[in-house]
């Protein structure tokens, strides 16, 4: 959840909870007792060379999860049942500690940079043969998941987790999709496994050629990924998802960092935004049904959620402004690094651990979830952006092309601080709206956007719900009102009714009406007192795109620079 989310409340009460049974609701049986495997019935001792645990749990249920976290005393017990955890010095993922095995043949296809940086085998074997050794030599007990990533049979992936805490099998079983049975996965045979040795240090990390003592590092040919150091479960959520972008585009399949939803009458809508732009809060609509907030693919038959749960910030939170996450925070919910008072209740506000606070959840928590996963082709995608410069329009409406480049430009803008007297925005430019999880080149899934949406006639459009009449320090944030009535034109189409006139620099199309919108607003030029200024910004902020942009323009790669600002 974003700091947008925060300042949401909705008018309307969800819509009554359907009584469909959830994708994978039932999870591996919620009441019966999980049957205890072995690492050599599971075929472990082969796969990885783990063979000495005796005690392997594989998909318990939710109760003797709770009966594991607390036996193991990993955590502590909020007032109404639900468990929270610490994951330690690490709050959040440490992306300059994420690597890939650097061999053929995917060197020849994974975009080798900042993002994805590439490591030696035997720096992997290395560190492997560390996480292996720690199992065999220091772990009793330790538990299985063996599920799914992608709601759409035809699309998804096996995936096996291996962890030594329950809470991280609990984050595992709320975050990907659950088994209905035993029996459908007695044979299973994984696509991806993650090891989580989370208590392994690297101490020779500089020997190594490592950035630190924590090392997540991906084996795209042997299927195998290990994580040492970090306790963080968001490591082992946006590693497979970071899988899924490399393998499913080279299948067609587009891989998606977005929220969905969707209508009474079937049509789909996705959501794509930077954090702090409302994507989660805006996806979540009373009146529509999540499909889910975060990962997604885009395959033959429509759009399909990658994930079983929602891992959603807890900042601030509260009943009033998030009254859907804020009840889905119960029993088989897990909080991460939440201040827990003495009473027993979570303290949001409190952020003395982290800023970080986040829970996660099974998706069926939320009352209006789509209980399939999947959706349509989607009849809408919004491109959600914050920008603090105050120059682009509440809502815009985008060529292909101009949806091409704004979508390879992933802009948003972050406020350089909230003390008195700072007035500079900070360019914040994420391909694809999320280039920390991108394994190819990102014109690759610009291109796969392009030709989905050319085949399903989807229309695209910019939705500022940043500042208007002036940059941060001088204008006001876009109001939610303004901002829903710009989504909500845009899902039930209305706001191709409007007359639009072409931004001069941007070139986008900007409607000079829309109920409930003030005419001015719509209009940002037209909401600054001082037009000069504004003109001059827009210029700015205009160069800044065009600079960014630089980095997509290479020999092999389709140039979009065209639909840029002028």
């Amino acid at each position: 959840m974003t700091a947008f989310a925060r300042s949401v409340v909705f008018a309307a009460r969800p819509m009554a909870t359907r009584t469909a049974l959830s994708v994978r609701r039932t999870s591996i049986l919620h009441t019966k007792r999980a049957m205890m495997a072995t690492v050599s019935s599971l075929g472990i001792d082969k796969a990885t060379g783990i063979t000495k645990p005796s005690k392997v749990h594989r998909n318990l249920p939710y109760p003797e999860v709770f009966e594991h976290e607390q036996k193991n005393k990993e955590g502590e017990v909020t007032k109404n049942g639900t468990f929270c955890v610490s994951t330690g010095a690490f709050t959040g993922r440490s992306p300059k500690d994420k690597y890939f095995v650097h061999q053929s043949p995917s060197c020849d296809t994974l975009d080798w940079g900042k993002i994805n940086v590439g490591v030696a085998p035997d720096v992997y074997k290395n560190i492997y043969e560390k996480a292996v050794k720690h199992y065999n030599e220091n772990v009793d007990s330790m538990y299985v998941f063996d599920g799914y990533c992608g709601t759409s049979p035809k699309s998804r992936k096996n995936v096996r987790i291996i962890t030594e805490l329950a809470w991280q099998h609990h984050f595992a079983k709320n975050m990907f999709i659950r088994p209905d049975s035993e029996k459908e996965v007695e044979n299973f045979n994984p696509d991806f496994t993650i090891i989580n040795a989370c208590k392994v240090l690297n101490k020779d990390y500089k020997e190594l050629g490592l950035n630190s003592d924590v090392a997540v590092i991906f084996n795209v040919e042997e299927k195998m990924a290990v994580i040492t150091g970090t306790w963080y479960g968001g490591e082992m959520k946006k590693g497979i998802f970071s899988m899924m972008n490399y393998w499913l585009p080279l299948d067609g399949i587009m891989a998606m960092h977005c929220s969905a939803n969707k209508g009474k009458g079937g049509d789909t809508a996705l959501f794509f935004g930077l954090s702090g732009t409302g994507k989660t809060t805006l996806s979540a609509d009373p009146d529509r049904y999540l499909i889910g907030d975060d990962e997604h693919g885009w395959d033959d038959h429509g759009i399909f959620n990658f994930e079983g749960g929602c891992y959603a910030k807890t900042v601030n939170l509260s009943k009033d402004n998030e009254p859907e996450i804020y009840d889905a925070i119960k029993r088989d919910a897990l909080l991460e690094n939440v201040i827990i008072k003495s009473d027993g209740e979570p303290d949001y506000t409190d952020t003395s651990r982290t800023e970080n606070t986040r829970v996660s959840y099974p998706i069926y928590h939320i009352d209006n979830h789509e209980p399939s996963g999947m959706g349509g082709h989607p009849t809408s995608i919004i491109f959600l952006t914050c920008d603090a410069f105050g120059v682009l329009p509440p809502v815009s409406r985008l060529s292909g092309g101009q949806a091409m480049y704004h979508f390879l430009s992933g802009y948003t803008a972050k406020v350089a601080g909230t003390e008195r007297g700072v007035t500079e925005p900070t360019p914040n430019f994420s391909a694809c709206f999320g280039a920390a999880f991108l394994t190819l080149h990102p014109t690759k899934y610009a291109d796969l956007l392009q030709k989905k949406l050319d085949k399903h006639q989807t229309q695209c459009f910019l939705i500022n719900t940043g500042w208007t009449g002036g940059g941060y320090g001088v204008g006001k944030r876009m109001s939610i009102k303004a901002t829903r009535a710009c989504v909500n034109a845009v899902l039930d189409g209305s706001i191709n009714k409007a007359n639009f006139t072409n931004d001069e620099v941007f070139g986008f199309e900007v409607p000079a009406e829309l109920p409930e919108v003030p005419a001015q607003v719509l209009n940002p030029r037209a909401a600054w007192s001082d037009k000069e200024k504004y003109d001059n910004t827009r210029i700015k902020l205009a160069g800044m795109f065009k600079d960014n942009f630089k980095k997509f323009i290479k020999e092999g790669a389709t140039d979009y620079s065209s639909y840029g600002p002028k």
